[in-house]
């Protein structure tokens, strides 16, 4: 079944992206899944996005891996990993 999640952006992709956006999903179907379905709306989110850059995932709050499955209404947010200094 299909629910609207909302995705948010951080840091420099926030700069490319804007700050969130919400679409379509189905849930069950993983992070992996919504970042390559990203991908391929073309630019801005294909740069933004490339499986060539390192980005952090959080799912509800809670950083996971891309392997996890978004569950219906879920709140998704993509970031550049930090450094502390």
């Amino acid at each position: 079944m299909s629910s609207i999640i909302t995705i948010r952006y951080f840091a420099s992709l926030r700069e490319v992206l804007g700050a969130q956006e919400q679409m379509p999903w189905t849930a069950g179907q993983t992070l992996a899944q919504l970042r390559d379905a990203l991908l391929t709306r073309g630019e801005p989110h294909a740069s933004a996005l490339a499986r060539s850059r390192a980005l952090r995932c959080a799912l509800n709050q809670q950083l996971a891996p891309e392997s996890a499955e978004i569950p219906a209404g879920a709140e998704v947010a993509f970031f550049p990993p930090v450094t502390g200094g």
